[in-house]
C-alpha cells in the first residue's frame, strides 16, 4: 500500500494535466482500477488520440491479467459466480502476488481464501482511490524533486522478490526482466506482455525438457522432532 500511494498521486496529477476533471479522474480509478493502463490512457488522451486507440492501448496493457487470472483460477473454482466477478474486478498485480504466494493446494479452506484475497484487494482499492483523489486535490503543489514516480518500480520489485522461490522461477524472472527492457520500445506498451510470455515459455521448456530441480534438496540431518 505504501508503494501505491505515490503511484496514485502521480495518476491524479497527470490526469489533471491532461485535461481530466477531478470527478472524472477519481471515477477512472474506481472503474478501471489499473494504474499502468490508466497512466497510458491519460497520456494518450492528453495527446488527443482517438477513443479507439485509447481503449485498445488500455486493453493491451492489461493483457497480463489474463495470465494472472489463469494462474489463480484453480483456487477460485468453488466460488459462486458473483464472488468470481467481484474477485475479477479486484484483481491487480499486488493482490495477485499476495494471494498466489499465500494460497496452496494443501489448504482447502475456501472461505479463508476468499476473505484473505478480498481483504487484501479491497484494502489496496481504497488506498488507490484515495491517493488518486489526493493527487487531484494537491495538483501541481507536489515538488518535482520528490521523484514520486520512482516508487512504482520499487513496488513491483517488492512484489517480485518473494515469488522467486527457486532456481527455475529465478531464471524466468531474469529472462522476462532482461527482455522487458528492450521490449519497452514496442508500440502500445505491449513490451510487458511480450517479456512475460517469453519468460513463461522458457520456464515451461526448461521444466519440461530438463532435469533441473526446482528447489534445493532438503537437509536430511535436520529432521523434525
Amino acid at each position: 500500500m505504501l508503494g501505491v500511494v505515490p503511484f496514485g498521486l502521480i495518476t491524479g496529477i497527470s490526469a489533471l494535466d491532461a485535461g481530466f476533471g477531478g470527478l472524472q479522474t477519481v471515477a477512472m480509478s474506481v472503474v478501471v482500477f489499473a494504474g499502468a493502463s490508466q497512466l497510458a490512457l491519460i497520456e494518450l488522451v492528453g495527446d488527443g488520440a482517438p477513443v479507439a486507440v485509447v481503449v485498445a492501448t488500455a486493453a493491451v496493457v492489461n493483457l497480463r491479467y489474463l495470465m494472472y487470472s489463469a494462474s489463480i483460477a484453480p483456487y477460485f473454482r468453488d466460488f459462486s459466480r458473483p464472488w468470481k466477478w467481484l474477485s475479477a474486478y479486484a484483481l491487480t498485480d499486488q493482490s495477485y502476488a499476495v494471494a498466489v504466494t499465500e494460497f496452496s493446494d494443501d489448504d482447502p479452506a475456501m472461505r479463508r481464501r476468499r476473505w484473505y484475497y478480498l481483504g487484501a484487494a479491497f484494502a489496496l482499492w481504497g488506498v488507490w482511490v484515495l491517493s488518486t483523489a489526493v493527487g487531484v486535490v494537491v495538483g501541481g503543489s507536489v515538488p518535482p524533486g520528490l521523484s514520486l514516480e520512482f516508487a512504482v518500480p520499487l513496488t513491483f520489485l517488492a512484489l517480485l522478490v518473494p515469488s522467486l522461490k527457486d532456481r527455475l522461477s529465478g531464471l524466468v524472472g531474469v529472462i522476462a526482466g532482461g527482455v522487458a527492457i528492450p521490449a519497452a520500445a514496442l508500440p502500445l506498451d505491449i513490451g510487458l506482455v511480450v517479456a512475460a510470455l517469453l519468460g513463461l515459455t522458457v520456464g515451461v521448456l526448461v521444466d519440461t525438457f530438463t532435469d533441473w530441480p526446482d528447489e534445493e534438496p532438503a537437509d536430511e540431518t535436520e529432521a523434525e522432532p
